[in-house]
């Protein structure tokens, strides 16, 4: 089975603009965006509780802490939120019902919790109807690695947002492509 596709900013936009022409695009955009702007598996994306990004003081955490029953592998780890990630979590936050904060962040039509499974054949479906092949719900992750590969971060940091435990498993998801060749050469 081949690796699933990253995405170039053009293909990132044109699945946001397809996501924001259907119901619950809001909801969908950050979800997608969880992948693509802080790495995280949609395993993990399915399992976040509202308190998990909600603070008490009513705004959005900078970090979410997954304890070891939400990530794969049972162990736990830190995803940092970028302010970007962050103001989509707000504008989000704002239209849900969050009294009850052990609730799911992301909830299905039935208003309850994605399954992984059922949230990996939403997002295969999101990127099919947006017309991009090769794409899985994996792709947000390897376009986050290949991203913070691309702007010189030490394959080690990258390897602890990613939350991997051997090196080997980050360098699988670093894409390399014509333009970052490109830039290397130009270094010489």
């Amino acid at each position: 089975m081949s690796q699933a596709k990253t995405l170039s900013e053009r293909e990132l936009k044109q699945v946001l603009g397809h996501v924001a022409l259907h119901r619950h695009a809001t909801r969908n955009r950050v979800m997608l965006l969880m992948t693509h702007y802080a790495g995280m598996r949609v395993g993990e994306v399915a399992s976040i509780k509202i308190r998990d990004v909600w603070t008490l003081e009513g705004g959005v955490a900078t970090e979410i802490h997954l304890n070891k029953e939400q990530t794969k592998g049972n162990k736990a780890r830190t995803v940092y939120l970028p302010e970007k990630l962050r103001k989509e979590l707000i504008a989000y936050l704002a239209t849900i019902d969050r009294a009850d904060v052990s609730k799911a962040l992301f909830r299905t039509q039935q208003r309850s919790a994605f399954s992984s499974n059922t949230l990996c054949q939403h997002f295969h479906y999101l990127y099919k109807d947006a017309g991009l092949i090769g794409c899985s719900s994996h792709s947000g992750r390897r376009t986050f690695a290949t991203k913070i590969a691309e702007r010189g971060v030490s394959v080690r940091t990258l390897q602890q947002l990613l939350g991997h435990s051997a090196l080997s498993s980050t360098m699988v998801y670093v894409d390399c492509n014509d333009d970052m060749k490109r830039r290397a050469v130009e270094l010489i």
